[in-house]
């Protein structure tokens, strides 16, 4: 006999929920998901070199950032906590859930590099107010960034090296990867050996 359907959420289920829980979790498909505990240390220096970015950019702007505490309903029923995002909505104090997103960002990681490079970001292109997409490297200065452009149409671009900058005119900054990965050691390299 088969398990019966698991019992689907509403998102002001999950969020009353999620208040009475000691860890962070998402809502995927309608059912609450345990978030990835303990990130590395790269990933903490790099989030928080995006911050302190945006913190400079955004003041004085409407948009406002937020950390992976923040939230953004991708479909409905499916809520996501991105690794930073940017919401220029309506500020709500008590609000969870971003009111306006326009930029999100996740930082790869070994456990969900393929998740977050493929079905995670084609969640967030359904997201009609979002501009922008950052996929961010942590063992190599790379971003991957992905634009709605006039069209409606997602555009990528790569930026690879410490040298390369990411425009970024919808919030006037144009952080250079030296800046994102400040302080981060990139494991080496392999490398090839010349037959002797």
């Amino acid at each position: 006999m088969s398990e019966p359907a698991p019992r689907r959420w509403s998102v002001q289920e999950f969020f009353a929920w999620q208040e009475r829980q000691d860890e962070r979790y998402g809502l995927v498909g309608g059912v609450p998901v345990r978030m990835m505990a303990g990130a590395r240390d790269v990933h903490d220096d790099i989030v928080v070199n995006l911050v302190a970015e945006f913190r400079i950019r955004l003041r004085g702007t409407p948009c406002r950032r937020f950390t992976g505490d923040g939230s953004v309903e991708t479909l409905p029923g499916q809520i996501r906590r991105p690794d930073l995002g940017v919401d220029c909505g309506a500020r709500d104090p008590n609000g969870l859930t971003a009111a306006e997103p326009r930029l999100v960002v996740e930082l790869l990681s070994p456990s969900t590099r393929d998740f977050d490079a493929f079905d995670k970001l084609e969640e967030y292109k359904t997201v009609a107010s979002l501009a922008v997409i950052l996929l961010v490297e942590p063992n190599a200065p790379g971003i991957a960034l992905w634009r709605r452009d006039a069209d409606g149409a997602w555009q990528r671009r790569l930026a690879a090296g410490l040298d390369q900058m990411i425009e970024l005119p919808e919030f006037g900054m144009t952080p250079a990867l030296a800046d994102v990965h400040d302080g981060v050691a990139f494991p080496p390299r392999p490398r090839l050996v010349s037959g002797t």
